[in-house]
């Protein structure tokens, strides 16, 4: 709470507290520092929160499926898949708006995400390393495709795809705000509902079915709400790397392994750190701003090594 405070304070541009006070309790549309308030700051500060939310939960349930520490969402192609449908709307459909990129974002990233399972013969068992193959290697052929259809642009298509891939909140309204709310609760939902069973499902196939669980089942809904936190989160704001990688990770060291707890935990740390590092990307080198993406690797990376260092991580 304290963090969105300072979201809607810190900008380049300095607003008073009263100023901010008035802007919710008396909003005046003739005032360019409440429209700034209120159509800017306060969207960016929630759409944070939202895609952090998004991310620590889609890296918890990667992680608990691959049973793989090093997994995030991007193992399951759905950064590259959000990456090239982007780039071909941007260069063949010359869509340049948020909103746009975020459909097209989602769309890319579902296709990529079910053919990876569809590559990874899900159908024919829960193979976490054929899975995490299939994803690596179509993100691979996707990241190539994306660079031909840039290569071959012209300079306006390449510079609107550098604003998304550096991953920023800035310019996101209410729209993609509610866009990505609506979908990352569908997929939080998902998640939160086989919490349980990824306890079983972490410790292996038979090992699951031994406990009464049923892996397939467990597959199909913890597949589904990562394509669809992962996919929400990387078309609102670009692909945040990290946060789906450390926070699962911070999460079990406080928490331990029961997935009914590291999964909010692993929420709200990634949502702390997303707008942490929203807000110290204003405050670097104002009047400039340091995009989130950049920002949440800086700060993000050193604090994981740290604990690497200082602790064992939790294994699976």
């Amino acid at each position: 709470m304290l963090l969105c405070i300072a979201g809607i304070v810190v900008g380049s541009r300095s607003i008073s507290w009263e100023t901010i006070w008035e802007a919710f309790t008396a909003f005046d549309p003739a005032n360019s520092e409440h429209l700034l308030v209120l159509q800017l700051r306060l969207p960016r500060v929630l759409l944070g929160v939202v895609v952090g939310l998004c991310l620590g939960v889609a890296g918890a349930v990667m992680q608990a499926l691959s049973r793989n520490p090093l997994a995030e969402p991007g193992l399951l192609g759905v950064n590259a898949g959000a990456a090239a449908a982007i780039a071909a709307g941007i260069a063949f459909l010359g869509i340049s708006n948020v909103l746009g990129y975020m459909w097209l974002g989602m769309v890319g990233a579902a296709i990529a995400g079910v053919f990876v399972y569809i590559l990874g013969g899900v159908r024919k068992g829960t193979n976490p390393v054929k899975l995490v193959l299939s994803g690596a290697a179509l993100s691979v052929v996707l990241l190539a495709l994306t660079q031909l259809i840039l290569l071959n642009s012209v300079e306006q298509v390449y510079d609107r795809y550098r604003n998304w891939i550096a991953g920023s909140l800035a310019g996101r309204g209410f729209e993609v705000l509610a866009a990505t709310g609506a979908l990352g609760l569908v997929g939080l939902l998902l998640a939160f509902s086989v919490a349980r069973s990824l306890d079983s499902t972490a410790l292996g196939e038979d090992t699951a079915r031994a406990l009464g669980a049923n892996p397939t089942k467990t597959w199909a809904i913890a597949g589904v709400s990562i394509i669809v936190l992962a996919g929400a989160a990387t078309a609102a704001a670009g692909p945040i790397t990290f946060l789906g990688l450390a926070a699962p990770h911070i999460a079990r060291l406080l928490a331990g392994v029961d997935h009914r707890w590291v999964l909010p935990y692993s929420a709200m740390i990634s949502a702390v750190l997303m707008v942490l590092a929203d807000v110290l990307g204003r405050l670097i080198a104002p009047p400039a701003e340091v995009s989130v993406g950049i920002m949440v690797a800086l700060i993000g990376g050193p604090f994981f090594v740290f604990l690497v260092r200082r602790k064992r991580l939790i294994q699976l």
